[in-house]
């Protein structure tokens, strides 16, 4: 490795190099069939295994094969609604926008009250509720249940046959993380682990950890959830407020739950007298609490965590590892629930 240069800046570095000069001289790069043994490239004496090659970019990887996945995927279902359309008799004499709106989508509404969930949901300010804002969040919802409507109906169609692809789902990167000495709820010996690094600070975590509490509802003591601290440089309350979760997590793990529900409901108020005055508030003995937290005490396990984080490729926040699988981001329940079915 070049001095100064990690292996992605130096591979950005190329790139702007190669688009960006004419150089005289280039690597003469001979494109070979695999032959299974591992190996990537050669260039004389030097060998570049797969290994390495995936190394640190596997969550990149699987996000770019899902797109095309996804192109495909959708123009799949593009298809076979199509077909299946025509061979409907009641389709004759009907465009396929007509019989979409008389045959499957037509009874498709969106009422107020959802509008408002809608907006409630995802903190949408009053004082950016402009009609605009809402005719979008209206036309939103609207295309979100004329596409339920129409998986619903193509399950009707396909229920007795179901639809074969064959063309291959990638597949999540799997990661060797350890539960080690984070805190935890569930079920000690569940079959599903559920490891999520996260940050206190941070808006999409908060949506992370209401994911949890609903996968908790759902499974109970069927999986097992550990929490890990990866506080963002630029959250600058971040840290601090990772060091008195693990506090209140020294005092007894509940209280490290109760304060990991009240920092994520509550992320204005992770300034250290803000911290100090809540565990008073759940109950902690604040003087215990507060000389843990003026001491840093546990920030040597927070920097720990950032290094294990990097180690299995946490870029952002939130990132949960399902049995090792990577779930990049407050994916919906739906998502975690296919990997959770399927181990259990």
């Amino acid at each position: 490795m070049i001095s100064g240069f990690k292996p992605l800046g130096l591979l950005v570095l190329m790139g702007a190099i190669y688009s960006c000069s004419k150089a005289t001289s280039e690597p003469q790069y001979k494109y070979r069939k695999a032959v299974g043994d591992g190996v990537a490239a050669k260039a004389g004496s030097i060998t570049i295994t797969d290994k390495e090659l995936y190394a640190g970019i596997e969550s990149e990887i699987y996000e770019a094969e899902m797109k095309i996945f996804d192109i495909k995927f959708n123009k799949l279902n593009a298809l076979l609604l199509e077909k299946l359309m025509k061979q409907d008799p009641k389709s004759k004499g009907l465009t396929n926008d007509q019989y979409m709106d008389k045959h499957i989508a037509g009874t498709v509404k969106v009422s107020q009250k959802e509008i408002d969930g809608f907006v409630k949901e995802r903190k949408i300010p009053k004082e950016q509720l402009n009609p605009q804002i809402l005719e979008k969040v209206k036309n939103f919802l609207l295309i979100e249940k004329k596409r339920t409507a129409v998986q619903a109906w193509l399950g009707e169609k396909t229920a007795k046959t179901g639809v074969e692809v064959f063309f291959d789902r990638p597949q999540r990167p799997t990661f060797d993380v350890k539960v080690g000495n984070a805190p935890t709820f569930g079920g000690e010996n569940a079959k599903v682990t559920i490891i999520e690094f996260s940050d206190f600070q941070c808006p999409f975590c908060a949506k992370g950890a209401t994911i949890l509490t609903d996968l908790k509802k759902k499974y109970g003591n069927k999986i097992k959830v550990a929490f890990k601290q990866y506080p963002l440089p630029f959250h600058s309350q971040a840290k601090k407020a990772a060091v008195a979760a693990l506090c209140a997590n020294e005092q007894n793990t509940k209280f490290f739950w109760k304060m990991h529900d009240h920092m994520f409901a509550n992320q204005s108020e992770l300034a250290v007298d803000k911290l100090k005055a809540t565990a008073k508030k759940l109950g902690l003995d604040s003087a215990k609490f507060d000389k843990c937290l003026d001491d840093n005490k546990y920030i040597a396990q927070v920097e720990k965590d950032i290094q294990e984080g990097k180690a299995v490729g946490v870029k952002s926040t939130p990132t949960f590892f399902v049995n090792g699988q990577l779930v990049s981001g407050a994916q919906p329940v739906k998502v975690f629930s296919e990997i959770i079915d399927q181990a259990l």
